[in-house]
């Protein structure tokens, strides 16, 4: 892939992918062949970052921001245990954008293989 196509991909996807996972992206896209409407399309797949954390602050403790990302398991979890009587909730708090752009990784991991 032309290379100012891969950087236009990764700036579109820098904010919701870890910052440390962006080289070997990189070169994956580089080593690809994969339309940009194609990525269009699992961009729209992604979570977004921002919206986990303020799901997790405002409504956390339901598990909801588990349940967004796709952590079913979790999420059930926390809503059976009112967010770990708000222990897991606060904690979640810190955790939940990076367990977002973990899972995301992951999903853009599946489609460049």
């Amino acid at each position: 892939m032309e290379s100012d196509k891969v950087n236009h991909i990764l700036m579109m996807l820098s904010s919701k992918i870890p910052a440390g996972s962006i080289p070997s992206v990189r070169t994956r896209l580089e080593n690809i062949d994969i339309s940009e409407s194609e990525i269009l399309a699992l961009h729209s797949q992604m979570k977004d970052p921002l919206l986990s954390i303020l799901l997790s602050i405002f409504i956390g403790s339901l598990g909801i921001d588990r349940f967004y990302i796709g952590d079913v398991g979790l999420g059930i979890g926390k809503l059976l245990t009112a967010g770990g009587c708000g222990i897991w909730w606060l904690i979640d708090i810190f955790l939940i954008v990076d367990a977002t752009k973990r899972k995301n990784l992951e999903t853009l991991s599946y489609y460049l293989r």
